[in-house]
């Protein structure tokens, strides 16, 4: 698939493709149907033009699709951009591309970089194919016995299993691995891995070390400040977590989640300048990116607020308008947004509560516990308030060391919603661990708990379609579970974001096995 908004350009490009002996090639401008098509095609290899003046960029596309899950580890993602500044460039990594390629080139560049590229996912496409179906396990066994020491790509195939052994929780065997690695190279990619092994180890002194090494030797790599900054932050020291996502956002400034994250630790040291700067510029990124929510503007208004508690007379109402405006800015923006309406309420009524309000900020809490007793599933509104503030939220669950056993219900004939949420939310967990059978033991349980937990019964569904989809044993046996439990989401009132799973699900079934898009088919509801 040939993405580029040029005509002009695809029509060179697919010109020399062809001469490269390539005949099934689909080449499309860009549109709002772009990911549509990447989700429901097979492609083997996407080529993505990066215009900057588009209204959709090919880097939205590529944070979109990487975002949605639709980008399949075996395919090969190339992409193209004539703007080759340090922004740009390091916001495109971000999103892990297989590939950049700066244009105008040459048919001898292309051919170079394909044959690279197709000869290493040919390589690892059994890899890529576990990966794909969950199996973790057997894509690291693979690894090891792909190719001799002295292929080319020997290092290469390391490094992936690497890879795998930290999503797979193995951290020491990754620890040895890398370590090795990297004290013999000082290759960049072997050090980051060794430090987040380091970190899944609980050393994370260790870990701190080798990435402050490494943006010393390497100050684009990019990930290695995310991953520093979140460790001096595991351990309380959220000044420097701060001066390291300044220095990361002031080198790489068009990543959203990045300038959050600057935007939430600023707030905690009270740096409200710069919480203020991070979240109008999460703001302006956000108009046609996959991020877009009324997150930062919610976050603007509490910094207001803050900054409210230290302000003079002549600064107050300012203070006050900027507080208001960011609020409006968020109501109008996402007018069907509930939660959004919640969190304003809340807002509202701490900033009362500042001013000495108690009656006025009642008022505003029983207004957010109206709105939140009309959802499905209502929030928690102490947490809400928590993460409004940006100050230090209790973790829902602390990480055992081993896997529990899931709780039996005590009487399996009385409802608990409560704890059917809570045990859906340790299903998505294994899932997200790749520990697809524990996944379904959590979600069942989550039904026998309150069988009208909609996301329950979604996230079932979903994985009944994903095994359905990965192999033929007893593939019509999981299609008639899907259709069982989404025959019993329709049953349901469902609000968002359950309605458009449902209806996302339904859109998948309608398509042939082999056309839905590998891997997750979408994030599960939690």
């Amino acid at each position: 698939m040939l993405i580029d908004s040029s005509g002009h350009v695809r029509s060179a490009i697919v010109h020399m493709l062809r001469q490269l002996g390539v005949d099934n090639i689909r080449a499309v401008g860009v549109n709002d149907r772009v990911l549509q098509l990447i989700a429901e095609g097979n492609f083997d290899i996407l080529l993505l033009g990066h215009n900057g003046s588009d209204v959709l960029t090919g880097v939205q596309i590529l944070e979109e699709a990487r975002y949605r899950g639709f980008i399949k580890a075996s395919a090969c993602w190339v992409f193209m951009t004539s703007d080759a500044s340090q922004e740009l460039v390091l916001h495109a990594i971000d999103s892990h591309p297989d590939m950049l390629l700066t244009k105008p080139f040459t048919i001898e560049d292309l051919k170079y970089r394909l044959d690279t590229l197709v000869r290493r996912k040919d390589l690892l496409r059994p890899v890529d194919t576990a990966v794909e179906a969950g199996d973790l396990e057997t894509a690291i066994a693979l690894c090891r016995d792909l190719v001799s020491r002295q292929d080319p790509l020997y290092e290469t195939v390391q490094q992936v299993r690497g890879r795998l052994l930290i999503k797979a929780g193995r951290y020491d065997e990754a620890k040895a691995l890398f370590e090795n690695r990297f004290w013999q190279s000082q290759d960049k990619e072997a050090g980051f891995h060794l430090a987040e092994a380091l970190a899944g180890l609980s050393r994370v002194r260790d870990a701190i070390e080798v990435l402050q090494g490494l943006v010393a030797q390497y100050p684009l790599l990019i990930a290695a400040y995310d991953l520093l900054a979140t460790l001096h932050e595991r351990l309380g020291e959220v000044d420097v977590a701060r001066d390291v996502l300044q220095e990361a956002t002031a080198r790489s400034p068009l990543g959203i989640p990045r300038q959050m994250a600057l935007g939430r630790v600023a707030t905690q040291t009270r740096s409200l300048d710069t919480a203020e700067g991070a979240y109008r510029k999460s703001i302006q990124l956000g108009q046609r990116s996959v991020y877009r929510s009324p997150e930062p503007y919610l976050r603007l208004a509490n910094v207001h607020r803050l900054a409210l508690q230290d302000a003079d007379e002549r600064q107050r109402g300012a203070l006050q308008e900027a507080f208001d405006r960011a609020l409006n800015q968020a109501s109008f923006n996402f007018p069907r947004d509930e939660r959004c309406k919640i969190q304003s309420a809340l807002l509202r009524g701490q900033l009362l509560r500042d001013k000495g309000d108690e009656s006025g900020a009642e008022r505003c809490e029983r207004e957010a516990e109206h709105i939140n007793s009309q959802l499905e599933t209502p929030l928690d509104l102490k947490r809400e308030g928590l993460l409004l503030s940006a100050d230090p939220v209790p973790m829902l669950e602390p990480a055992p060391p081993a896997p529990p056993a899931p709780p039996e219900p005590a009487n399996p004939g009385k409802r608990d919603s409560a704890m059917s949420e809570k045990v859906n939310r340790l299903g998505v967990k294994h899932y997200m661990a790749s520990k697809t059978s524990q996944a379904f033991r959590y979600f069942g349980l989550a039904i026998e708990y309150d069988p009208a937990n909609p996301f329950a019964l979604l996230n079932l569904a979903q994985l009944y379609l994903e095994l359905a989809r990965d192999s033929e044993n007893k593939r019509k046996e999981r299609l008639r579970m899907f259709d069982r439990y989404l025959r019993l989401t329709s049953q349901l009132p469902l609000q968002e974001p359950a309605l458009s799973r449902q209806r996302q699900l339904l859109a998948l079934r309608h398509q042939p096995l082999a056309a839905l898009p590998g891997g997750c088919l979408a994030p599960l509801l939690g």
